[in-house]
C-alpha cells in the first residue's frame, strides 16, 4: 500500500515499471548519440596519429602549460579585483545617502548592461593597454558590477528582525553590516558567487582575441598548425576537459567553504552546563 506526502505521490508497481522503461529508453538513446559522434570522429581521421602527435613534443606541452598559466592569472586578478568592486559597489547601492546610492546604481547599471568583449576591446584598442591589463579590466567591471547585486540582494535577504535587532542593541551601522547581515547573508549568497566566479573563468578565453596568451590562445595556434593536418578536435578534446575541471574544482571549494561555515562555532549552538545543586544565581547571597 502506498503513502503520499505533501509533494508528490509515492509510485505504485505500474509507475515504477514505466520509469524504469523511460530510465532504460533515455539510456540507449544517449549511448547511441555517443557511438554516432564516436563514428563521425573516426570516420574523419580525428584520432589518426598525425593529429595527435604534436602532444608528444615538449614545446607544445610548454606551450598549452604557459597558456594555462596565463589564464589562471588572469583570472586570479580578475576575481579578487571583482570582488572588491562588488563590495564597494554593493556599499554604495546600500547607502542611505541618496547622491552616493544613485551614483553606484548607474556604474552598476551601465557595466552590467555592456557586453564584456566591448570593454576589453575599448580598454585594449581606444585606451592603448595592454593585454593582460586590458582582459583583467573588462572582467573586472562586468562581474564586479553583477557581484554587486549579488552582495546587496543576499544583505536584503536576511530577515529585518536581524536588523532591528542589532540596532536595538546599540550597534551602528558598520557593526550591524560586518558582524549581524554579512555573515548571515554569506551563506546564502556563496553558490551565486561561485557561479559567477566561474563565469569570469570562462570569459578570461576572450583573450584570444587581444592577443593575451591564454589557454585558448595556445589551443588555437595548435589547431591552426598545418603541419599537423589542422588537429582542431583534438586541441578541443584536451583543452575542454581541463576547462570543466577548473569550474568543478571551483564548486568543489564552494562546497567545501559551507559546510566548514556550517561546522563553525559561531552557527553552532553552544551547550550549556546543566545547574547544579546549590548553584547560586549573579548576585544571589549578597546583602546590601
Amino acid at each position: 500500500m502506498t503513502t503520499s506526502t505533501a509533494l508528490y505521490d509515492i509510485p505504485g508497481p505500474l509507475a515504477r515499471r514505466r520509469h524504469r522503461l523511460y530510465g532504460v529508453l533515455a539510456t540507449v538513446v544517449i549511448l547511441g548519440i555517443v557511438a554516432w559522434a564516436l563514428y563521425l570522429l573516426f570516420d574523419t581521421g580525428q584520432f589518426t596519429a598525425a593529429k595527435w602527435s604534436p602532444f608528444a613534443y615538449k614545446g607544445i606541452q610548454e606551450m598549452l602549460l604557459r597558456g594555462l598559466g596565463n589564464t589562471l592569472k588572469a583570472f586570479a586578478y580578475a576575481a579578487v579585483l571583482s570582488l572588491a568592486l562588488g563590495g564597494v559597489l554593493a556599499c554604495g547601492r546600500l547607502s542611505v545617502h541618496r547622491p552616493l546610492r544613485w551614483a553606484a546604481t548607474v556604474v552598476v547599471e551601465f557595466f552590467r548592461a555592456m557586453p564584456v568583449l566591448v570593454m576589453i576591446f575599448f580598454v585594449f584598442v581606444a585606451l592603448k593597454v595592454q593585454p593582460l591589463p586590458a582582459l583583467v579590466t573588462g572582467l573586472t567591471l562586468y562581474n564586479g558590477s553583477v557581484l554587486a547585486e549579488v552582495f546587496r540582494t543576499g544583505v536584503n535577504s536576511v530577515e529585518r528582525g536581524q536588523r532591528e535587532a542589532a540596532y536595538s542593541l546599540g550597534m551602528h551601522k558598520t557593526q550591524v553590516m560586518t558582524h549581524v547581515l554579512v555573515p548571515q547573508a554569506l551563506r546564502a549568497m556563496l553558490p551565486t558567487i561561485i557561479s559567477q566566479l566561474v563565469v569570469a573563468l570562462k570569459d578570461t578565453s576572450l583573450g584570444f582575441l587581444i592577443t593575451y596568451e591564454e589557454f585558448l590562445h595556445a589551443g588555437k595556434l595548435i589547431a591552426g598548425n598545418l603541419d599537423y593536418d589542422l588537429p582542431f578536435i583534438p586541441v578541443v578534446m584536451i583543452i575542454s576537459p581541463v576547462y570543466i575541471g577548473m569550474c568543478m574544482l571551483l564548486s568543489w571549494f564552494a562546497n567545501w567553504v559551507a559546510k566548514r561555515q556550517r561546522r563553525s562555532p559561531k552557527t553552532e549552538a553552544v551547550e550549556v552546563a546543566p545547574p547544579e545543586p546549590g548553584t547560586l544565581m549573579p548576585g544571589a547571597g549578597t546583602h546590601p
